[in-house]
């Protein structure tokens, strides 16, 4: 642990302008709490997808599996697309990310990818600082990046001001980590660029929590994957379907 300490106060420095769990500025979390128009199936009614990773027509669950009622309430009955992160432990930095997809026929679900969330894992009470990633569901609004704009739905703010430098919990560089990002709606104010540093809540409480490109270590509070599947979300969410991420540990969303 000490080798890090280095490691952890450079990182911590350069994020803190730049979002990934930053606090630079002050200013409700916007965790979603509308519930669902029917109660939940339980988990033994919830399908198994096929070896592709798609759920067919025919057997697409009508919840997406892995949540719990807790957890399913709070998904919105409008949502039609859902960004599914599923952390390794409570404490783990390691996690899956699915996109979810829901059809007249159910949720149909994507392929699952490698993603990393917050050095210390997650909690249900996020702070500045905490190096955890908040738990809950939140919808996606707003998106952005260094990079041209690669035909995102969701708007997209294109500034040379998406940058970080120096290296990860693990040594990695972190240049390029802001090429495209998508703002999780948690203590922001929505509909506008995810650089914006209100903070309804109260700085104290966090922000700057992202969807980002991955690279190769533990975030300071984001979800991160890989830059091709940064694209794919980029130009898959779609506004008028209503996008949500939920995210946390395994445990916590099958609550």
């Amino acid at each position: 642990m000490n080798r890090r300490t280095p490691q952890l106060a450079l990182l911590a420095a350069s994020v803190l302008l730049t979002g990934c769990g930053g606090a630079a500025v002050a200013g409700t979390e916007q965790s979603i709490s509308t519930p669902v128009s029917s109660p939940p199936p339980s988990a033994a009614q919830s399908p198994s997808p096929s070896p592709s990773g798609m759920f067919s027509a025919e057997s697409a669950p009508q919840q997406i599996p892995g949540l719990g009622p807790k957890t399913w309430a709070k998904v919105p009955a409008d949502a039609r697309q859902a960004v599914v992160v599923t952390g390794k432990g409570a404490n783990s930095a390691d996690s899956t990310v699915v996109l979810y997809q829901r059809t007249e026929n159910g949720w149909e679900a994507g392929e699952s990818w490698p993603a990393h969330n917050a050095f210390k894992g997650w909690t249900d009470h996020h702070n500045v600082g905490d190096l955890r990633s908040p738990i809950g569901v939140y919808s996606l609004t707003d998106a952005g990046g260094r990079l041209a704009d690669p035909g995102s739905k969701l708007p997209y703010d294109r500034d040379d001001n998406f940058v970080v430098s120096g290296t990860g919990f693990e040594g990695e560089p972190l240049a390029g980590s802001f090429d495209y990002v998508i703002a999780i709606n948690y203590n922001r104010k929505t509909g506008t660029s995810p650089l914006d540093w209100t903070r309804p809540m109260g700085a104290g409480r966090g922000g700057g929590i992202w969807l980002h490109v991955d690279h190769g270590g533990p975030t300071h509070g984001c979800v991160s994957i890989a830059k091709e599947h940064m694209k794919e979300l980029l130009q898959t969410l779609d506004p008028a379907l209503h996008p949500v991420v939920v995210m946390g540990d395994a445990t916590s969303l099958g609550r």
